[in-house]
């Protein structure tokens, strides 16, 4: 019996490659990590904008051209995509819960939710 289980332990590695090495272990105290952040002055530096076209948007030219896709648009309640609009109140809501809640909602509370999106209608 023994003789097979000191040959099961010859035959498997003293440690397993696909389990997480300890920070502690790879990182002895007072040694750094090898990866820091750099500073935007240094992006700036290692850029060399004298060979990039300056059309080409850029660190040191941070405008850039429209996106060609649509813009997202986001329920006015709980923040998720909304793909659904009230035509009512022109709220935009995400799933039909919400579409209760928003037809519920008084004319005021609708103008102020418009107001946060900037698409306050003034109603006389």
């Amino acid at each position: 019996m023994e003789l097979e289980v000191v040959r099961t332990e010859m035959v498997l590695a003293p440690s397993l490659p696909f389990k997480k090495v300890q920070t502690a272990d790879k990182y002895p105290k007072g040694q750094s990590r090898g990866r820091q952040w750099k500073h935007l002055r240094h992006l700036l530096q290692a850029a060399d904008a004298s060979t990039i076209p300056p059309d080409r948007p850029n660190y040191l030219n941070i405008q850039s051209p429209p996106s060609i896709y649509p813009s997202k648009r986001y329920c006015d309640i709980t923040g998720f995509e909304a793909p659904y609009m009230d035509p009512r109140t022109k709220l935009r809501y995400a799933d039909p819960e919400v579409f209760k809640q928003i037809r519920t909602l008084p004319d005021e509370y609708v103008q102020r939710y418009l107001a946060l999106r900037n698409a306050a209608v003034i109603l006389r």
